[in-house]
């Protein structure tokens, strides 16, 4: 799989400054002790086939750092936990952004029209600015089972489509002659740079403009008519208060059985560290450059939100069902299958710095 870069989620501008501008903070990363029984560890032994950093789902790479390695060696490692001075400086950084929080005023502006924001970030980058997810299916393997000859009629959603970098590696992939995919996103914009593309194809792929925390399904698709729901880093452009719909959408679309594949930003990433003053929207959330918003997720946060665990007072996002007599029961609305932090140590080996990524990333089942 390609490593992950700062731009692999849409690169906004304080996430492109990520390569080239760093704080002087100096951290010493945390070493994983060499593998039992190995005398030569896999990632030394400069063999070709190691050069995918990936093997199994969810294990997220297995370029470890060792005692012994120079960690300007290679432009990533894998599992590399910050040590107590990154947290520690994490921490003052947070409160530093809590005392000088985004305005009143501008706080409105942005939360009011986010759409506005999303179609000028896709007005000023065109498609060549995205990159391809190639790494779909290492990560979610359903993307790669639903693209073969024999799988029969699949509907995917993608939420957030963006550009297309997520349907059209697919559909690159697909041998499926009943595949569908919808691919929605908020922003008019980027809905018509996906149709503009060579590789939009409308007999496999749909592409609409939806809002994802709106009241209606997207368009031609119904209750219970999809079968993966497609979620990369497009939960965190929402507000809080949107989550609880958008969870609640997914679930009306899905198919019982039916599976989320989820990845977006942890908490404690750079990108949420190197935040200045006026960003702060709330904890966790904050504006970027481009006034586009962003949320970095708690594991255990996201894992309430999804399983309907969380509080009424607290972003409840259980299912609210009409019962027999006309009340309204809650039930939890899915599965976390799989949930895990994709921890990463990226290295400009010219510059000789060092920079702590963190994604995190999920699969949901409906019940």
């Amino acid at each position: 799989m390609d490593t992950p870069t700062v731009q692999d989620p849409p690169a906004h501008a304080i996430e492109q400054e990520l390569l080239d501008k760093t704080s002087s903070l100096t951290v010493e990363e945390q070493v994983s002790p060499p593998a039992s029984g190995s005398e030569t560890p896999a990632h030394r032994s400069h063999d070709p086939q190691y050069n995918q950093k990936r093997t199994d789902p969810f294990q997220f790479g297995s370029r470890y750092l060792q005692q012994e390695d120079d960690v300007f060696e290679f432009n990533a490692w894998d599992h590399v936990e910050t040590d107590d001075a990154y947290k520690e400086y994490a921490e003052e950084q947070y409160q530093k952004q809590r005392e000088s929080p985004v305005s009143d005023f501008d706080k409105h502006r942005f939360n009011s029209d986010p759409a506005k924001w999303w179609n000028l970030f896709y007005k000023n980058n065109t498609a060549n600015f995205f990159k391809n997810r190639k790494w779909l299916q290492q990560e979610f393997p359903i993307l790669g089972k639903v693209v073969q000859e024999d799988a029969g009629p699949v509907t995917i959603l993608e939420v957030g489509a963006g550009a297309g970098n997520t349907a059209f590696p697919i559909l690159a992939h697909n041998k499926n002659p009943k595949l569908k995919i919808h691919a929605c996103d908020f922003s008019k914009k980027a809905v018509e740079v996906m149709r503009s593309s060579e590789a939009y194809n409308t007999d496999y792929m749909q592409a609409d403009v939806w809002d994802a925390a709106g009241q209606d399904l997207p368009p031609g698709l119904e209750d219970g008519s999809v079968d993966v729901v497609i979620m990369v880093f497009i939960f965190s452009a929402l507000s809080p208060l949107q989550w609880r719909q958008a969870v609640h959408n997914a679930y009306r679309v899905l198919k019982p059985g039916g599976e989320v594949c989820f990845r977006d930003y942890a908490r404690g990433d750079l990108a949420q560290v190197r935040f200045k003053k006026g960003r702060y929207l709330e904890e966790n959330f904050y504006i970027r450059g481009d006034g586009t918003r962003v949320y970095f997720f708690d594991q255990d946060e996201l894992a309430a939100i999804w399983s309907g665990e969380t509080s009424a007072d607290s972003k409840d996002t259980s299912v609210e069902t009409p019962s027999a007599d006309g009340e309204t029961t809650q039930v939890a609305r899915f599965e976390v299958e799989d949930l895990g932090i994709d921890r990463r140590l990226l290295v400009n080996r010219a510059k000789k710095l060092k920079m702590y990524r963190c994604w995190i990333q999920g699969r949901f089942r409906k019940k």
